[in-house]
């Protein structure tokens, strides 16, 4: 008898070791999947994270200069000429906003496609219909487009491209008057913005006039 009951205790403890077994394997099992899971979530993300980050630094506006028309009393319409930076992604300007300020107004501007010019024919500041030009949007005039990328519709720049930006500063500003400094950003969907920084002349000797180089 005691020999029979040594046997299936031993066999009782047997079983139990091999079920404590199998679920050290299902629960190893289990974790290793969730880490599994979890790295491919994190390497995804970070590739993602990367590839924004990259984009978001390598493109971008850049603001060549900025040109000035003076009605005889202050600067009515602005013409900023821009391109994209070095290696950047094409830009659409549907999604792109100007935001100037003379210190005491802030407008923010959006393209109007209806202020639209494939070529400067009449002069910078006489291409454009004025009175399109809002005190919440701004124009275009293409000045080169290789490619033929930049259309009214669907007005896309890039590295072989530069645009003038018009603004009608008497709607959005009440007009520029001398020695009133003047800041902004021309800022795209993605990428670094465009700066704009400059003082008016303290006279205004010429019609037209560029005023940050």
């Amino acid at each position: 008898m005691r020999g029979a009951l040594s046997f299936d205790n031993e066999a009782s403890i047997g079983v139990g070791a091999l079920i404590i077994f199998i679920s050290m394997i299902m629960v190893a099992g289990v974790t290793a999947s969730v880490f599994i899971q979890t790295m491919n979530s994190l390497q995804q993300q970070a590739l993602t994270t990367g590839t924004e980050t990259i984009r978001d630094i390598s493109s971008g506006i850049r603001v060549t200069h900025v040109s000035g028309y003076n009605d005889g009393s202050v600067i009515s319409q602005l013409a900023f000429f821009v391109k994209t930076t070095a290696g950047s992604e094409s830009i659409d300007l549907t999604h792109t906003f100007i935001s100037i300020s003379d210190g005491s107004t802030q407008p923010v501007l959006k393209y109007n496609s209806n202020a639209y010019s494939s070529s400067a024919s009449n002069g910078i500041f006489q291409t454009l219909n004025s009175s399109n030009l809002t005190s919440s949007t701004y124009g275009l005039i293409v000045i080169r487009d290789v490619d033929s990328s930049c259309k009214s519709n669907s007005p896309t720049i890039n590295s072989d491209d530069s645009v003038a930006l018009m603004l009608n500063t008497t709607a959005c500003l009440g007009g520029i008057s001398t020695r009133t400094d003047v800041s902004g950003r021309i800022t795209p969907e993605k990428g670094i913005s465009g700066v704009i920084g400059f003082t008016t002349p303290s006279a205004y000797t010429r019609t037209i006039m560029d005023i940050q180089p």
